[in-house]
């Protein structure tokens, strides 16, 4: 088998955050949850669009936050997901490949427009976020580039886009050319309502071998397990999947490989401001240190130091250099 020339490869929605300061009266006179995150429709999106003041647009999506967290570590990465041709596919576009990540999948002519979430910051901090998911949940299997998936070690894909139906049967095609090329096959489960609308395609997936490595959190291992206990459902799931791996919050993370388990605390942080994005880039820390050749315990302490780096500012991409953070740690 030749050597990859990408360390990762992951299918994710393309999704761009619009960020504005927005005043409290703002937030009622728009209907919107304070504080919350609605699933808005094209219209309501574009009405918000336009009611927004001056914004910060920064690119975003659970997938391609891991990402962005693996190029700034040092990997080779490579990105598939369904941009518009618009304003905001092209910001999309722009920020994923001027983080070093290879994106080379078509924008989708016409409507639906690019996924965007609509954040209206108020004085306060507090975040009101309004996501619309658009042309990110029409990506075809047509636009898979077989010859890239099977030039990466891992194949990383974001449970959130098994919900739409062409993006799943893309995801499908793209585990079968893993597979063929002999490379690894990483998931992760998003979310629980995913789990609750698609656990017996994911149950399926595991039974089948299909899945190298499963990220989830601790509300995700229950409900695809159906063990309340914690202690249950990674023994439900243990030698099921080569690599399982799952977080705790504030407890830390378990990884179970080879039937050894290990397990890590999470790293101090002097004041959590936004924990969007915590996740994303535990995954990254972990699957770094995966492709690097680390054992499960030195990866899940990467995973870690990512997460840390990420809930101590606002934004779902790191910030601060990661890689002269676990310089000389394992």
């Amino acid at each position: 088998m030749s050597r990859p020339s990408f360390d990762v490869i992951a299918i994710g929605n393309a999704i761009v955050d619009v960020m504005a300061p927005a005043a409290d009266e703002a937030i009622e006179r728009l209907g919107m949850a304070r504080g919350g995150m609605t699933l808005i429709d094209t219209d309501r999106a574009r009405l918000l669009y336009d009611a927004m003041g001056p914004a910060r647009e920064i690119s975003g999506g659970s997938a391609a936050n891991t990402l962005a967290g693996l190029a700034a570590l040092g990997a080779q990465c490579a990105f598939i997901g369904q941009v518009a041709d618009d304003q905001l596919g092209e910001v999309f576009a722009h920020d994923i490949r001027a983080a070093g990540i290879a994106f080379a999948t078509p924008a989708r002519a016409g409507d639906p427009p690019t996924a965007r979430c609509l954040i209206f910051v108020t004085p306060d901090g507090q975040r009101t976020m309004n996501t619309y998911l658009g042309a990110s949940q029409f990506l075809p299997a047509a636009a898979l580039d077989r010859a890239m998936i099977a030039d990466a070690a891992v194949l990383y894909l974001e449970g959130y886009l098994w919900d739409p139906e062409e993006p799943r049967a893309a995801m499908r095609q793209a585990i079968a050319t893993a597979r063929e090329a002999g490379r690894k096959v990483a998931f992760t489960l998003s979310d629980s309502f995913v789990i609750a609308r698609h656990g017996d395609d994911f149950r399926a997936l595991i039974a089948a071998g299909a899945i190298d490595i499963l990220f989830a959190n601790e509300q995700e291992l229950a409900a695809l397990t159906g063990r309340e206990d914690f202690h249950a459902g990674i023994a439900a799931l243990k030698d099921r999947v080569p690599v399982l791996v799952v977080t705790r919050s504030e407890k830390g993370a378990v990884a179970v490989a080879g039937g050894r388990q290990v397990e890590v605390a999470a790293e101090p942080v002097a004041q959590v401001v936004d924990t969007t994005g915590a996740g994303d880039l535990f995954a990254a820390g972990f699957l770094f240190g995966h492709v690097r050749g680390r054992d499960p315990a030195e990866c899940l302490k990467l995973g870690a130091i990512c997460a840390a780096e990420v809930i101590a500012h606002y934004g779902a991409r790191p910030e601060a250099d990661l890689r002269a953070l676990i310089a000389g740690r394992p």
